[in-house]
């Protein structure tokens, strides 16, 4: 957590650390493939143990995925058994990468509690499908959970027909995002009809018109360009209930077939002046570049990607290498600007501002992905083995976990730091050995170091240590 290195950079730098670890290099090499083994184990006794540290809010469970990048230039083959035939499916395979990067991938899948406290994960090989993991994931989370309530909440990629079916039944319920495109006619007609739109902060009526043409540099409008609209539409969907029911056709004839249910579900839209004039000042530099490209003569082909400024040009109607730009295409686009849809199988007409507010914290799990990246190095892989890659992430996930754990008590009371303030001042607290008599500190006082002293109860905060006073410690952190 505090100085990510390779299994052979801690090795060499051992001497470092207080207590001065010994082992073989091999040895950890065959820890890795044991810690593997137990991969289901482990994340559940880290479950427990950090519940015992601090209750955990699993009211809300946010998943999410990342990919992971391997400096290699060929993908692992699957592995199938001569006897049994069984496939043997490797992890480093090539897939989407969302930093688009040429090389093989692994994929992570995340879920994080409502504080931002990770609760389990898994790992897949990068060229599979993100949305196949959640549901098996979340089973094996909530055997720890001891039924209780939960709220699957993640993006609409992990949103699915299958997911939102699982969170259907039991004591489950799911918040996820919906491509207003991807809505049915009537659906999307609803969401377009000025009606029955209301603003967040107060329930107060207010139409689509008037949040887009309101004066946004009169002072007295200044509430209502930091507030958003919202409406409510019931969009319930038939599901398969994998069961059989009987029925008598026109005949008299008894058959079979499958019993079909209702999924409850409903659509919350919400619009957003801020976001409108953001997505549109975005797609206005987008369809200059594309200008550009016409008048410079850089067109190759008309690739239309979601952000690429060429789905703005279009090949005229003359025969000719002639290109302008598609104004059909920027209108249709500009239908949906500050425009954003949340799907929910909650009471959104009475919980409305509440699933709001819980689809608004998945911010915090992008940021476990970020920590993971940035601060604890775990990316490139460079392990070759599935098991050691396995365990490696294991090793990931446990600092993320003591990292937030760490956080969130310091939060709790009135302190707060980012995560590279917390990181860097735990780095800085080492002490020297002067002739084997006393430990001298080589840090000073800090509001960092103050709020952990005091959060944690370390009493680390003098300028001299005896060996046996630091041993003591050492000791009580071992038990």
């Amino acid at each position: 957590m505090l100085d990510p290195r390779s299994k052979l950079g801690i090795y060499d730098h051992l001497h470092i650390y207080y207590e001065q670890p010994s082992y073989l290099y091999e040895s950890s090499l065959r820890f890795l493939s044991l810690l593997a083994k137990h991969f289901d184990e482990y994340i559940s006794y880290l479950y427990e143990a950090s519940n015992n540290i601090i209750p955990r809010d699993t009211s809300v469970c946010y998943f999410d995925c990342t990919n992971y990048y391997f400096e290699i230039e060929t993908s692992d083959e699957d592995y199938v058994d001569e006897v049994t035939g069984e496939v043997f499916y490797m992890l480093r395979k090539y897939g989407i990468s969302k930093q688009h990067q040429p090389n093989p991938l692994v994929q992570m899948g995340l879920f994080i509690d409502a504080q931002g406290i990770p609760l389990s994960m898994c790992i897949n090989p990068g060229n599979k499908n993100e949305q196949l993991c959640a549901t098996s994931t979340e089973e094996k989370m909530i055997e720890s959970f001891k039924d209780k309530k939960l709220i699957y909440c993640a993006d609409a990629g992990l949103g699915s027909y299958d997911i939102r079916k699982f969170n259907s039944f039991g004591s489950r319920a799911f918040i996820v995002t919906q491509s207003i495109k991807k809505l049915s006619k009537p659906l999307q007609e609803a969401v377009f009809n000025d009606c029955d739109y209301k603003l967040l902060s107060s329930d107060i009526p207010k139409t689509l018109k008037e949040m887009k043409e309101f004066d946004k540099k009169d002072e007295a409008n200044l509430h209502l360009y930091n507030d958003i609209l919202y409406k409510v539409i019931p969009a319930d969907k038939v599901v398969d209930l994998g069961l059989f029911e009987e029925y008598t056709t026109s005949t008299g004839k008894t058959k079979t077939r499958k019993a079909k249910g209702k999924m409850k579900q409903y659509i919350i839209i919400t619009f957003s002046r801020k976001a409108m004039e953001y997505q549109r000042h975005i797609r206005n530099n987008q369809i200059e570049r594309a200008e550009r490209l016409i008048k410079n003569n850089k067109i190759e082909d008309l690739r239309k990607n979601q952000n690429d400024p060429k789905r703005f040009i279009k090949k005229m109607k003359n025969g000719n290498e002639e290109y302008c730009i598609d104004k059909e295409m920027i209108k249709k686009e500009e239908m949906f600007d500050g425009f954003y849809a949340i799907a929910t199988n909650l009471d959104a007409e009475n919980e409305a501002k509440r699933i709001i507010e819980i689809n608004s914290q998945r911010y915090k799990i992008e940021d476990c992905f970020r920590v993971l990246k940035t601060n604890f190095k775990a990316r490139p892989v460079n392990h070759q083995k599935d098991d050691r890659i396995i365990a490696r992430f294991m090793t990931c996930y446990t600092a993320l976990l003591i990292q937030r754990i760490m956080e969130v008590k310091l939060n709790q009371d009135g302190r707060h730091f980012t995560t590279g303030e917390i990181i860097e001042n735990l780095k800085n607290m080492n002490v020297v050995n002067n002739h084997d008599l006393y430990y001298q500190a080589t840090y000073t006082s800090s509001k960092i170091c103050d709020a952990l002293n005091e959060t944690f109860g370390l009493e680390l905060d003098k300028e001299y240590y005896q060996p046996k006073e630091l041993n003591k410690k050492i000791k009580k952190i071992s038990n």
